[in-house]
């Protein structure tokens, strides 16, 4: 299961969101389900917010440290 602040990549593009597949975001809420579902952040390379976006964890891989 993933946990706040995780660091993952999409596994597939958003396309209403301009977010392309391997993007990657931080879990910045989590919603209990089922099934859960998690609010993760985008930010571009000066840490600006570009997208917030509520996603399921199959559309996710855990980028491990």
């Amino acid at each position: 299961m993933l946990e706040l602040y995780d660091v993952v990549e999409l596994r597939e593009a958003i396309p209403g969101e301009e977010l392309p597949a391997g993007t990657v975001g931080t879990i910045v809420h989590i919603f209990s389900g089922p099934p859960a579902a998690y609010e993760v952040e985008f930010a571009d390379a000066d840490g600006r917010t570009v997208a917030m976006v509520t996603l399921r964890a199959d559309q996710l891989v855990h980028r491990g440290a």
